[in-house]
């Protein structure tokens, strides 16, 4: 399904929280698609099922999935319109701070550049909360 970066500083649920969050938003995942089981999970990547439970549990809270009881965990619908509030937000926030870096002189090809290295940082997977 995904890799998990065992050296890295940041929790593995937290990693965890954040590649589902990627499948689910890319549709990779698809509304009402079941999740594996923390079981299932946690043998496939090999690490103890109470890191893939609270993974779970923050999906929920956040409303990223909903679970069923006896059933299991299920993509929510819910995530498709909180994406939408989500990027707007983003997308106020990154207005601000490009109109403030073009005010101190940054190019629009610095922009560029800048926005083609994150995509690429992402890619690869070792994008970092800056």
């Amino acid at each position: 399904m995904f890799d998990l970066d065992m050296r890295s500083r940041k929790p593995i649920y937290e990693q965890l929280v954040e590649k589902l969050k990627e499948l689910i938003i890319n549709d990779v995942l698809q509304v009402d698609e079941k999740l594996p089981s923390v079981r299932v999970l946690a043998q496939q990547l090999t690490i103890n099922p109470n890191t893939i439970q609270k993974a779970y549990r923050e999906l929920e809270t956040q409303g990223y999935i909903y679970s069923v009881k006896g059933k299991g965990s299920f993509v929510n619908k819910q995530a498709k319109s909180e994406k939408s509030e989500e990027l707007q937000k983003v997308r106020d926030q990154l207005e601000k701070l490009v109109a403030e870096a073009m005010f101190l002189g940054m190019s629009q090809d610095e922009l560029r550049r800048m926005i083609i290295e994150i995509e690429e940082q992402v890619k690869r997977g070792d994008h970092h909360d800056r």
